[in-house]
């Protein structure tokens, strides 16, 4: 860091959460110094913080997998354990914890008693759960100041010794008044000095690409995204356009006419030094006969670095004077498991195994590998970017290949009638409450990512028909995840006749050029409806085509969400007239139905695969 030695710290101990490097980024907005520390670091090493922080996981604490030191609680210093820590706290301090009767997975109600830490915090907010395990019992010392309607101690709080317990994650954007949560502690309670800045962050990350490029160039892969072509800004603005070469490579699976419109776009940026190369063919050649979706991501991957080679030799460029530049940011690090005990949830296109040994070799610049993408966007910004470029949708470096679901048989994936029974009758037990009563609810017979309570799950997705009320089902969708195992997600049946379900089919497929072209033109026509209703604040819009219908027809997935940095999300509510207009067009495509997915994540990610 940029001679961080005089300012103040607080130490976040990393037990494998999907949130470890946000809570990081909310003490950082509070202009705060945070470090993360391995999980079983000796409390010695963090005499020098002024607040502890213990992260999230997705290990259970009665299992008593991961190692800690417990003198952490006799350093006199305040400690805030969210999560997977704060169960951790409640059972290293003689408190109960037990698995939960009913997961919770999204918002719930929190209820709250006086507190310093809940300072300025008005009763019966949202807060942001992702759980099995709960605390049941608080050990002496502590008192319970937060209830939920499933979890009876959903905060906790020794005030004498700082002690506090969140089992709820203050800091993912839709917990409200999770910030006021986490000044309170930081400020409030450790006394922390506001002295590291905004400013302070960009110097760093400067300081580190002249550090690590030396005299070096950077061979930089630029798929056009606000990603990539704020690396792109970035390093040019550190080494200068003379050191920093572009390649786009065109694999065919991008949006529709996506290449021709970067290269446009790019060079009228003033990012001349950009290189084109159309690797369509190769693409879909190494998907051929593929099914698996991290399979695919792997595959993806070693192409785009295979291809990168090939472009070097072409160019004659020296191997020992270039390093390889990406536009990695945090959570692509996150949910590929590359951090301590953190599970994978699916392997992105740039961490597969062989990108990953050039990482550790350290001939990888990555600038904003710890930055969220609404901080990219901002950088993007302050480096004079067009909005166009910095605001676009992200969309995800496989592609179309990741959106295009596959299947290797004819009978697809089996749903057993033991899970079908159990969604039907969880499901008639809730339909009253959501106002839903003419509903019905089946699964479909593919599978997908989710995260739940910070763990991979490639699970059914429940569809509701039978009803209009997508808020509704929307209401229903966390309940039913809660409750049931067997799924991640809830979609809704908006397009297409419900009758016809009973005999559709999954049937054989794979990524071809044919369903490529199909799903092109579909997600395109998407766009435009969403362009012209204006709809600036869906975050991301990821059309699905699932090789699911009648006959040999296929189905499509309308999946928009809203979110600040992509950790968590909440599904889009699209307004009737644009979703009638977006399912008017899908159909008009030979498409059995169209399904639209009220799922938050988590337990769903925002990816289908």
């Amino acid at each position: 860091m940029s001679n961080p030695s005089h300012h103040q710290e607080i130490a976040i101990l990393d037990f494998g959460s999907q949130y470890t490097h946000l809570i990081a980024r909310r003490i950082r907005e509070l202009s705060v110094l945070s470090r993360i520390y391995p999980a079983d670091t000796p409390a010695k090493q963090l005499r020098s913080a002024v607040g502890i922080v213990l992260s999230g996981g997705p290990q259970s604490v009665l299992e008593e997998k991961i190692a800690f030191d417990k003198k952490i609680f006799t350093l006199g210093l305040p400690v805030l354990g969210l999560c997977y820590g704060h169960q951790l706290m409640a059972h290293a301090l003689g408190g109960t914890v037990r698995p939960g009767a009913t997961r919770e997975y999204g918002t719930a109600k929190l209820r709250i008693y006086p507190s310093r830490i809940f300072s300025h915090v008005d009763d019966r907010r949202d807060v942001w759960m992702s759980h099995g395990d709960s605390v049941t019992q608080v050990g002496a010392g502590f008192t319970v100041v937060g209830e939920t309607d499933h979890c009876p101690v959903a905060a906790m709080a020794d005030e004498k010794r700082r002690l506090y317990g969140f089992q709820f994650h203050p800091e993912v954007t839709h917990s409200e008044q999770g910030m006021t949560m986490l000044r309170n502690f930081v400020i409030g309670i450790c006394n922390a000095r506001q002295d590291w800045t905004g400013e302070a962050v960009v110097r760093e990350i400067e300081d580190q690409i002249r550090r690590q490029v030396g005299g070096k160039n950077v061979f930089l892969l630029v798929s056009g995204g606000v990603d990539s072509t704020v690396c792109f800004a970035l390093l040019e603005r550190v080494l200068g356009k003379d050191r920093v070469l572009g390649l786009h490579v065109d694999s065919g699976l991008m949006r529709y006419q996506e290449s021709a419109k970067v290269q446009k776009m790019l060079f009228k940026s003033g990012f001349g030094n950009l290189n084109v190369v159309d690797e369509r063919i190769t693409f879909l050649h190494i998907l051929k006969g593929v099914a698996d979706p991290e399979e695919k991501r792997k595959r993806i991957g070693s192409t785009f670095l295979e291809v990168k080679e090939r472009a070097m030799r072409k160019f004659n460029l020296d191997p020992n004077s270039w390093l390889l530049g990406q536009g990695t940011i945090y959570p692509d690090t996150i949910e590929t498991g590359r951090t301590q005990h953190a599970d994978v949830i699916k392997t992105h296109h740039n961490r597969v195994p062989e990108l990953q040994e050039l990482v550790e070799r350290g001939e990888v610049v990555e600038p904003l590998k710890d930055l969220y993408k609404d901080e990219v966007r901002e950088m993007g910004e302050r480096l004079g970017i067009p909005r166009d470029l910095v605001w676009r949708h992200p969309f995800p470096g496989p592609g179309l290949g990741i959106r295009i679901l596959c299947s290797p048989k004819k009978d697809g994936v089996n749903v057993s009638p033991e899970d079908r029974k159990e969604v039907r009758a969880v499901f008639s037990s809730l339909t009253a409450e959501a106002g839903l009563d003419e509903a019905r609810v089946d699964l479909l017979p593919v599978r997908s990512v989710g995260v739940q309570g910070d763990q991979r799950s490639y699970r059914h997705p429940a569809v509701v028909y039978g009803t209009r009320n997508i808020d509704g089902v929307g209401r229903l969708s966390p309940m039913l995840t809660n409750k049931l195992s067997s799924i991640n997600r809830v979609v809704l049946l908006v397009g297409g006749d419900s009758k016809d379900l009973q005999r559709a089919s999954l049937h054989e497929a794979y990524v071809n050029e044919k369903r490529v072209k199909r799903l092109q033109k579909i997600d395109d026509a998407v766009s435009r409806i969403i362009d012209k209703a204006g709809l600036a604040d869906i975050w991301q819009f990821p059309v699905v085509l699932l090789p699911y219908g009648v006959g040999d027809g296929e189905s499509i997935v309308l999946r928009p969400v809203a979110s600040r940095e992509a950790m968590t999300v909440r599904y889009y509510r699209l307004p009737d007239k644009v979703l009638r207009d977006i399912v008017k067009v899908c159909m008009a495509k030979d498409i059995s139905f169209v399904f639209y997915d009220l799922t938050n994540k988590p337990p769903g990610t925002i990816e289908w695969e």
